[in-house]
């Protein structure tokens, strides 16, 4: 595998970062960038003037992560050159939440073979349900395929993100890339670090990642009073208190769930992804220890299932981590880099969602406050 990396900046525009240049060799190219940057088609182009032959995936962030700083407002470009893995790209459209199931079967069909190693994708992280996203991809593959990536950001404004693959990105889009071949090697883990507290609530109305009531009281009224002045900043401000909720098949036995939008009107929260009704939940904190804890756990777990030298290291995180850790944000990546090695190459975005599964043989989960990795190496 051969990985050559630039960063851009409205200042300095193109910068290299490390490798030589791939230039018609290179098969695959993330770029992960700020939607205002990405939106306009003046970085596609250039993109393709450098990599003419390569697919291009591209998704707006919270940040951007390369080696083991973050940056704001820039884009992260990773080409790749898989020496011994072939890869083959598809994608969809969606207009609302109720079509992601429908989109991530149409993905997984696009791309399923017999030797599909995994497949990484980037969606759109304001119209999709998330959970709906995962089960489409798990009534494909089951447990057979390991599925990994994250949904796009934007910033903490949360009013539209963009993706795009060959083209200009745009809103809805969803991208998924296949990688096929017994060489290719695969890690992955997913670990947040928030701690549970408070009372414990029942849902008592909901509908898919929509949330009407706690204990039979409107549910965006009795969050808010849990927020108080923090509420004025809603829906940014849910990111430092989301809530936990019970799942037998989370490494944890619970799964995070963070806030998208909310609607005043008919006092409910919209979540990345599904919020069930009976299901029991409780708000959650964390600090900055226990978040770079949490990403240092999912560089060891990843490592262990990986069980052999990293070469490409992909970050997704949640845009909630970086509001917490503020301006020491850089200390969970160097966390990861501590653990994977000098040598493994970094990138990554801070996102509005994570998909990967809990462990190893097990189906993709959507995770929301977690340090998630997934990393690549061939035989």
């Amino acid at each position: 595998m051969k990985i050559e990396q630039k960063h851009w900046t409205e200042n300095k525009q193109w910068s290299a970062v490390q490798g030589s240049h791939l230039g018609n060799s290179a098969q695959l190219v993330l770029a992960f960038g700020s939607k205002a940057v990405l939106a306009g088609q003046k970085i596609y182009e250039e993109l393709k003037m450098m990599y003419p032959k390569a697919h291009i995936l591209m998704g707006s962030t919270s940040g951007e992560i390369v080696n083991t700083e973050v940056y704001d407002d820039s884009v992260v470009v990773t080409a790749i050159c898989f020496e011994k893995t072939t890869i083959k790209v598809a994608h969809t459209d969606i207009s609302a939440g109720a079509e992601s199931r429908m989109a991530g079967e149409k993905l997984a069909k696009e791309l399923n073979s017999s030797d599909l190693r995994h497949i990484f994708v980037i969606s759109d992280g304001m119209h999709v349900n998330g959970t709906a996203l995962v089960a489409g991809f798990e009534a494909i593959f089951g447990d057979r395929v390991s599925v990994t990536g994250g949904l796009a950001g934007d910033a903490a404004s949360f009013q539209s993100t963009v993706v795009g693959l060959d083209g200009t990105p745009s809103t809805g889009r969803l991208v998924a890339v296949g990688l096929y071949g017994e060489a290719l090697k695969i890690g992955y883990a997913s670990f947040g670090g928030w701690s549970s507290f408070g009372a414990e609530r029942q849902v008592t109305k909901s509908e898919a990642n929509v949330l009407y009531e706690l204990d039979g009281k409107p549910a965006l009224e009795l969050y808010k009073t849990y927020l108080g002045k923090k509420a004025a900043d809603l829906p940014a401000s849910a990111l430092l208190f989301p809530l936990s909720l019970k799942n037998d098949h989370a490494e944890s036995g619970e799964l995070v769930r963070t806030i998208l939008t909310i609607d005043e009107e008919k006092q409910s929260m919209t979540f990345a992804g599904d919020i069930p009704q009976g299901s029991r939940v409780k708000l959650m904190k964390s600090d900055n220890d226990s978040l770079v804890e949490g990403a240092e756990k999912a560089s060891q777990k990843s490592r262990e299932l990986l069980d052999t030298e990293p070469e490409l290291a992909i970050l997704v995180s949640c845009v909630g981590r970086k509001l917490v850790l503020g301006q020491s944000v850089e200390e969970e990546i160097e966390a990861v880099r501590d653990t994977l090695g000098d040598e493994v190459v970094i990138t990554g975005f801070y996102s509005y969602g994570e998909l990967a599964p809990a462990r190893k043989y097990s189906a993709c989960l959507l995770h929301n406050q977690t340090m998630t990795i997934t990393l690549l190496s061939e035989n």
